[in-house]
């Protein structure tokens, strides 16, 4: 067995993880010895919101992904022009950006 394969990992996806969770919100928070991230889906006119999902991470993975993201993100901006973040005085857009529907 040559170096290659022996340092190849085999990652398994399952269906059910390959369709994602939807995600607007995550909140983060940390400890000395790890960061939690919460992701959140938050509805409009809906006043509570569940976590989906909760990831745990050493700081030392945190800070890989974090430098991962930073990668990514600038090769997409580099192709698909800079993502532009609106600033909401509110801190987060309960109507999502769009017209507020009355009944």
């Amino acid at each position: 067995m040559d170096e290659q394969n022996e340092n190849q990992l085999n990652i398994e996806l399952s269906e059910e993880i390959a369709e994602g969770i939807y995600s607007n919100l995550a909140i983060i928070t940390h400890s000395t010895s790890e960061f939690v991230i919460d992701f959140i889906r938050v509805m409009p006119g809906v006043p509570k919101a569940k976590v989906k999902s909760r990831i745990v991470l050493t700081p030392e993975h945190t800070k890989r992904l974090l430098t991962a993201l930073a990668d990514n993100l600038e090769k997409f901006e580099a192709v698909n022009g800079n993502i532009k973040i609106q600033q909401d005085p509110t801190g987060f857009p309960m109507n999502f950006g769009g017209t507020v529907g009355q009944a």
